[in-house]
């Protein structure tokens, strides 16, 4: 289990959560005031963090929702093939691959040391 349960009030900006089984950074959150027989309501607009994709959600403050434990890390550049690396854990040591972004593409060279973001068993490459 890689994720914990919270309240949508305990959620800030640039904060994370789940939105269809995809981890999400939230950007913008806005609340209403309760009414006359409903409760307050926050409207969360999110950004996937593996696909990019924004997404938007209106739930009542007192829902529960998933909250992912992102996990930022550093690893070394082992060996590039194709379009994937192969990367070494600095403190575990475990070896993995991961798919090149784009953005870092010319960047990677064997021996480099990067970060990477890992939330609900995937990884990312986020700095180089």
């Amino acid at each position: 289990m890689s994720w914990t349960m919270a309240e949508v009030r305990e959620l800030k900006v640039n904060r994370y959560m789940v939105i269809d089984d995809e981890p999400c950074k939230i950007v913008e959150m806005t609340t209403s005031k309760p009414g006359k027989h409903g409760e307050a309501k926050a409207r969360i607009v999110a950004i996937g963090v593996f696909d990019g994709q924004k997404r938007s959600v209106v739930y009542p403050v007192k829902h529960k929702v998933q909250v992912p434990m992102v996990d930022k890390r550093s690893a070394q550049v082992l060996a590039i093939t194709g379009d994937e690396v192969q990367l070494m854990d600095m403190e575990t040591y475990e070896t993995f691959h991961v798919p090149i972004p784009d953005e870092y593409r010319d960047a990677l060279e064997p021996g480099k040391e990067i970060q990477y973001l890992e939330a609900l068993g995937r990884r990312k490459i986020t700095r180089v």
